[in-house]
């Protein structure tokens, strides 16, 4: 299977987030079917990026890395600084 043809599973905290008029969407994955650790990615209304190095041992933890970087960074700092990799 090519990694186009990849299916993932999305996990519930998955979804859009919206905070001081910026909305995101917020993608919690891994592959389906398997116990691999989950990927953060936050995407911004234009289509921009930040995508987290490290993985998550659960979603739950991935979800709170991103409350946490919005709490330190603010939910701007996806729209000022698109296109980014975050550890």
């Amino acid at each position: 299977m090519t990694k186009s043809e990849q299916q993932y599973e999305f996990s519930e905290f998955s979804g859009e987030f919206i905070d001081d008029d910026v909305i995101v969407i917020l993608r919690i994955y891994r592959p389906a079917d398997t116990n691999l650790d989950w990927v953060l990615e936050v995407f911004d209304q234009e289509g921009n990026t930040t995508i987290w190095d490290n993985t998550f041992d659960t979603d739950r933890d991935a979800f709170q890395e991103f409350l946490a970087t919005v709490q330190r960074d603010g939910i701007r700092s996806f729209v000022d600084a698109p296109v980014q990799r975050l550890h």
